[in-house]
């Protein structure tokens, strides 16, 4: 079945519940997080389905459409690195982390296949 919107993409389920994830976790860090690593982390994860969407309705040029995707892949990675800074800091538990890894790594071997495979994802 074709996805009529990126909204019917399984990464951009992924990466949807991953922001919303992070949106509840982070309600709980200190509030001197506030304007660091509260904003950096739910702007990174959110970044994630934005760049998605704006690439799926811009399929028709595949260098676009890898480009934007490329994006998506920079904001997840860069998501991960918030994840590793709330662990270390200590405002995440073990489990909470592991479960964030794990959805962080699916979302990027998703969006790697996207971009090696992106005329299959696009229109002709």
């Amino acid at each position: 079945m074709y996805a009529k919107s990126a909204k019917e993409l399984e990464v951009y389920k992924l990466a949807y519940e991953q922001a919303m994830d992070i949106f509840q976790l982070s309600k709980y860090f200190p509030a001197e997080e506030k304007y660091s690593l509260t904003d950096q982390i739910r702007r990174s994860s959110r970044s994630v389905c934005a760049n998605l969407k704006e690439a799926w309705s811009k399929r028709r040029y595949i260098a676009y459409f890898t480009s934007k995707i490329t994006d998506c892949d920079g904001e997840n990675a860069e998501t991960a690195t918030w994840i590793d800074f709330a662990k270390d800091c200590q405002y995440i538990n073990a489990e909470v982390y592991n479960r964030l890894v794990v959805r962080n790594e699916s979302i990027g071997k998703m969006l790697g296949n996207m971009i090696n495979k992106a005329e299959k994802f696009c229109k002709n």
